[in-house]
């Protein structure tokens, strides 16, 4: 096989990914000709604020952080002029039906700009073909504890590698070197208004960042009732959306934070966000699933342009 022609990291700047660029700092693993992180205009302010403190410990052992961004995902979402790229928001039908929105957010706000910069890097920006045998090594943030999301590139010129997998380390033991290096305090990586937050992370948004909570409140109340393109389109959806799993405004949530919440969720890194458009477990009644006598019936309706999974419990 032959050597890759650059080598890169695919930095969330969640708990993962920043200790694979400490392990990077110190020579425990091979160094990175760069470190990619991409911006989706929404990150909490911890998230950039830990990214400028990353910034400084990697200068020094050469390792450019770059920050690359296919816009702001809160204001894209908002413009009426924009194409709304679908997030997994949680859903109400008209008659009660709970699901989730299809998961486009990742694809174009996190991995698509990281593949562009990597082509450009290679010298072979889109439309031009990267010939064959030229491609970048990507290092990928997944832990043993997550080894279900580990996958190939989807293209030939990024190769990706997990070196948490080779040294068998979990989500604990990346947090655990991290506190040694004095960055006990990572956060996870994922959008200020991410639906996949547990209630902890709510909690925490709401007490530690009260501009940042009330940003994501006016921007659940914003988005209840679909895009703004598809509205304008005039194709409104039937039903709501909801940041929150309990399909309720988000400023009037009861929250409970869970004990396991803190390991319960993997940060949105580009190759390691939660599955999109899962059926939510939590709204077929337990009662219904064990005897067998709710009758099950899942279909995708297409409403304001949004693919919509809908888990309908029937008697």
């Amino acid at each position: 096989m032959s050597d890759p022609t650059a080598r890169y990291l695919s930095l969330g700047a969640g708990i993962q990914s920043s200790a694979l660029l400490l392990l990077a700092i110190h020579r425990r693993i091979p160094a990175f000709d760069a470190a990619i992180f991409s911006d989706t205009g929404w990150e909490p302010v911890a998230v950039y604020s830990h990214l400028r403190r990353l910034e400084q410990l990697a200068a020094p052992a050469g390792i450019p952080i770059v920050r690359v961004s296919a816009g702001n995902i809160r204001d894209d979402a908002l413009d009426p002029a924009h194409r709304f790229a679908s997030m997994p928001l949680f859903t109400l039908g008209p008659n009660g039906e709970k699901g989730m929105a299809r998961r486009q957010c990742t694809s174009e706000y996190k991995i698509r700009p990281i593949k562009t910069e990597v082509r450009r890097r290679l010298g072979y920006p889109h439309p031009a073909r990267v010939p064959a045998g030229t491609f970048a090594q990507m290092t990928i943030g997944i832990s043993v504890d997550e080894v279900h999301r580990a996958r190939d590139s989807d293209v030939a010129y990024m190769r990706n590698i997990f070196p948490l997998l080779d040294l068998g380390w979990r989500r604990g033991d990346c947090s655990t070197f991290l506190a040694e290096h004095g960055l006990a305090d990572t956060p996870r990586s994922a959008c200020l208004g991410c639906p996949f937050h547990t209630d902890l992370e709510w909690v925490r948004l709401r007490e530690q960042d009260p501009a940042g909570w009330a940003d994501a409140v006016a921007f659940d109340a914003a988005i209840r009732q679909g895009s703004a393109r598809a509205n304008a389109d005039g194709h409104p959806l039937r039903g709501q959306f909801f940041l929150h799993r309990q399909r309720v405004p988000l400023g009037e949530v009861v929250l409970r934070p869970r004990a396991g919440d803190e390991q319960e969720t993997p940060g949105c890194g580009p190759w390691s966000c939660p599955h999109p458009a899962e059926p939510v477990t939590e709204d077929i009644p337990a009662a219904a699933a064990a005897a067998g006598s709710g009758n099950v019936s899942g279909l995708r309706e297409l409403s304001g342009h949004f693919h919509i999974v809908v888990v309908e419990i029937t008697a």
